[in-house]
């Protein structure tokens, strides 16, 4: 399946399993995510994003947003957005 980088993982909560991720591009609830770093390399559906605590369905260009993530992530892991 085709994908297309939107961001970067600025940071990773261990503790809560959450990741820190600063969009490139455009990215909504439903989305399906591929994390890609040196030591990383999973795929997961997104069930929920918050910005500044506050839930949304999309964000875009600039937003950082909190991801829970299944995976370990690392800072500056890369994220595609798996396209269709």
């Amino acid at each position: 399946m085709p994908e297309q980088e939107i961001g970067k993982i600025a940071h990773y909560f261990n503790k809560i399993g959450v990741a820190a991720l600063e969009l490139t591009g455009d990215l909504s609830v439903g989305n399906t995510i591929h994390v890609k770093g040196h030591t990383s390399d999973w795929t997961q559906a997104v069930g929920s994003m918050q910005i500044e605590h506050d839930m949304v369905e999309k964000a875009g260009p600039g937003d950082s947003v909190g991801l829970k993530v299944e995976g370990h992530a690392h800072e500056h892991d890369v994220v595609y957005k798996v396209t269709d």
